[in-house]
């Protein structure tokens, strides 16, 4: 039978979106091209990113930081570039999250590991040019008959600065890093005293007493000669002139206290020292190579305790992921079987410790342990004096104990969902075949877990290598061990001891031997994580 239908000939091929009556704003969408209040939301964030970014240019331009602001400027063009070009939808999409990628994590670790080859710590933590006039800063003392200059103190961006009228009726302003310079065209009063000059703000009498300690520190150099001696005030009316008993000697580099005339000279090791030893504080940052390392791993009374606190943190993570992941699957095949009444309440009981804040509940478990007052020793034990977290070994046993409490629901958690995923079927044509329930586990459920478990058991391995809250909300690290040559305790893991060495005050701050710290455990953490998720493979193919 022939064909009827009638032939309708060629059509124009009209692009989806072009029809006439196509609304305009889905014919916009449909092109790529934003609409209204994606243009307007565009401009305004970007806006304000923009004025974030000047404001910060302008800081590191005032300060000098060249490398940082060729950076700050390069980053802001390239953002600007990506969000006015139309298209590039994956960059404006990727440019978020690699920003704050390089930021948190790639730039904290290429930093970590420079500060780990530097002697950055207290009294070594700036330059040396900072350092020469913080020491003639220091060492000042008030100059017998020195005489009174008016003072009128001023502000602009947040910095202070001395407006001064000598004796002579000369004025002069400085500040802390700029010496005295002429200042004719100050706004004087009818005593001739200089109390106001264009682009600055001079503080009035509630502004000087807000501020009295930082007045009251700050120091303005007469001269760029650091021995010529600086003003100071102690009320904000009135300066006078203070010398230093160290004199520095520029091409000699190096000090002379004119009271004793020690020579303190730079030896290379980031301090002004003499030949008995002392050494002028502070000193300055300099790289010091592999010493830090040479540090931790040479000194006796560092390496002890390192070798200490490193065996303690393979234990603690070990002994925590079996201890949690025993617990957690024992009660999730105990409450996965069908015969067991009132599951839904257990289970949400179980998981309390876990949505309870870690912080928190190290905090109440710290009161349970208090040996004189605590819940343990007072009721459960009738009175007994336990010296829980005093003893070095019990500490170590309630640390355990309080993770314990708080990791197994999650281990729970992940071992009831991979005991649900496994097919009924598999359990059942064992049971046919004649296995005992005990068989039936260790042949074929337990082999089916550790495939979706074992990556987790390793990111906790990995969580507990690190596990600062616990440890340090609990005994902070301790009972402290006082031969060590670093603020090292019983109980201290590797992580709360960096902390510890940076940020501790038992034996000052020294970033650069806490960096070698971090590094070290960044190595071993790396390294079984690999190990471990290689045998994860292995164990996949096998099943």
């Amino acid at each position: 039978m022939a064909n009827t239908l009638p032939s309708t000939g060629p059509r124009a091929v009209v692009p989806p979106g072009d029809e006439p009556d196509a609304p305009r704003g889905r014919l916009a969408e449909q092109r790529g091209t934003p609409g209204l209040k994606g243009t307007l939301a565009k401009i305004i964030l970007l806006g304000a990113v923009d004025a974030l970014a000047v404001f910060a240019l302008f800081v590191l331009f005032m300060q000098e930081s060249w490398l940082v602001f060729a950076i700050a400027a390069l980053v802001t063009l390239i953002v600007n570039y990506i969000y006015l070009k139309p298209g590039a939808l994956p960059a404006k999409y990727l440019a978020p999250g690699v920003f704050f990628l390089v930021i948190f994590q790639i730039f904290v670790v290429l930093y970590s590991g420079y500060i780990a080859f530097t002697n950055y710590g207290d009294g070594h933590n700036s330059t040396k040019e900072d350092a020469t006039s913080a020491i003639i800063s220091t060492s000042q003392f008030r100059v017998p008959d020195s005489p009174t200059f008016q003072l009128t103190v001023l502000e602009r961006l947040g910095e202070y600065s001395f407006l001064v009228t000598d004796p002579d009726g000369e004025v002069s302003v400085g500040g802390a890093e700029r010496p005295l310079e002429d200042a004719s065209n100050a706004q004087t009063d009818s005593n001739g005293k200089a109390v106001g000059l264009e682009g600055y703000t001079a503080l009035t009498f509630a502004d000087l007493l807000a501020n009295q300690s930082e007045i009251g520190a700050l120091s303005v150099p007469l001269s760029d000669d650091p021995n010529s001696g600086a003003l100071r005030t102690p009320d904000g009316s009135r300066a006078y002139l203070y010398a230093s008993t160290l004199q520095y000697d520029e091409a000699a580099d190096s000090f002379t206290n004119i009271e004793t005339s020690e020579v303190y000279r730079d030896l290379g090791d980031g301090a002004f020292v003499a030949s008995d030893g002392a050494e002028l504080v502070p000193g300055w940052k300099i790289n010091v190579g592999f010493e830090n390392f040479a540090r931790a791993f040479g000194e006796e009374d560092i390496r002890g305790p390192l070798l200490g606190v490193t065996l303690w943190t393979f234990a603690f993570a070990i002994l925590s992921v079996a201890s949690t992941f025993v617990l957690g699957l024992f009660l999730a095949i105990v409450f996965n079987d069908a015969r067991m009444k009132g599951r839904k309440f257990y289970r949400i009981a179980i998981i309390l410790p876990y949505a309870f804040p870690p912080f928190l509940s190290a905090l109440v478990w710290l009161g349970l342990f208090n040996q004189d007052f605590g819940y343990i020793n007072q009721v459960l034990l009738g009175g007994a004096d336990i010296p829980w977290l005093n003893d070095p070994w019990l500490a170590k046993a309630s640390v355990l104990i309080v993770n314990l409490w708080l990791g197994f629901p999650y281990m729970f958690l992940i071992c009831t969902g991979a005991l649900q995923s496994i097919p009924e079927e598999l359990t059942e044509a064992a049971t046919v075949d004649g296995a005992r329930p005990w068989a039936v586990f260790r042949l074929i459920k337990f082999p089916l877990l550790l495939v979706s478990v074992a990556p987790l058991l390793i990111s906790s391995f990995a969580f507990n290598f690190n596990n600062f809250n616990i440890v340090y909300m609990l005994t902070g690290g301790g009972p402290r061990n006082i031969e060590a040559g670093v603020d090292a305790g019983a109980t201290d893991l590797l992580i709360t001891l960096v902390y510890k060495v940076a940020f501790g005050s038992g034996t000052g701050r020294d970033y650069g031997l806490a960096s070698a710290f971090a590094i070290l455990i960044f190595i071993i953490v790396g390294l079984i994580a690999a190990y471990g998720f290689k045998r994860t493979r292995a164990l996949e193919d096998l099943n």
